[in-house]
Order: structure tokens, then C-alpha cells, then sequence
């Protein structure tokens, strides 16, 4: 990124991305559906637009928990402005950080569930809070 910022890798994603994440929040993601045997769907009716298909997502928010081990490997929760969400196969999270996320999709009830590609600590750039 153009200014100073400190990423940190996921563990293995099940598949790579292909296509750019769209950014959402909590709220917007657990309104989502997915096709049958498909990419999850985000409606934007209320925009006037139809179905966008979002296999990837950007997400931004305040890490909360993390969760070591388990079967899918380590776990954090974090905070969005809407929301909590949880992100699958972190493997260095600073606890109570601005966070960026981008992942795919899991599953979006109760809650969004990501498994991380990408993480980046915003913490040091108050400006990421407002994009």
C-alpha cells in the first residue's frame, strides 16, 4: 500500500481469488445468498442494481479475539462498523488493532465467517477507518 503498513499472510486458502474483493461490511454480508453450487450473491436492489457476485471480500474492523488452533487453524473476531465477523486461518493477529481483511467467503449466518487470503494492519492510518 502507498503508505506504511504491516501486513499479515492467512494460512492455505482453499482457492486462490480471481477476481478483485469487493468491499463490504458485517451487515451487508450476512444479507448475502449463494447461488446453488455458486459465489455468494450481494443484492443491491436498494441501489437499483441487480446481483453482484463477491467470492471475495475486502472487510475492515477492530480485532476483538483470537483463537488459537482448532481444526481450521487459528481464529479472530473483529468489529466492523455494522457488526461482528470471524476469519479463519490467521496466523499473527495483534489483538486490538484497526484490521483489513480481504478473504473468502464461508459462510454469512449467524455471522460472517472469512477465510483470510490477506491481512493488514491500518492501525498507524487513521485515513483506512474512512475508505
Amino acid at each position: 500500500c502507498a503508505l506504511p503498513c504491516q501486513s499479515f499472510t492467512g494460512g492455505p486458502s482453499p482457492r486462490e481469488p480471481r477476481s478483485p474483493p469487493v468491499k463490504v461490511l458485517a451487515a451487508q454480508l450476512r444479507l448475502c445468498r449463494r447461488a446453488a453450487g455458486g459465489p455468494w450473491l450481494l443484492g443491491r436492489e436498494e441501489a437499483g442494481q441487480g446481483l453482484l457476485s463477491v467470492p471475495v471480500v475486502g472487510m475492515q474492523g477492530i480485532m476483538l479475539v483470537v483463537e488459537a488452533g482448532g481444526a481450521r487453524g487459528s481464529s479472530a473476531r473483529l468489529q466492523d462498523e455494522s457488526g461482528p465477523f470471524t476469519v479463519l486461518g490467521v496466523e499473527r493477529v495483534p489483538k486490538g488493532k484497526y484490521i483489513m481483511v480481504m478473504g473468502l467467503v464461508h459462510s454469512r449466518s449467524p455471522e460472517p465467517i472469512l477465510q483470510a487470503v490477506k491481512m493488514t494492519d491500518f492501525s498507524d492510518n487513521p485515513i483506512h477507518r474512512s475508505m
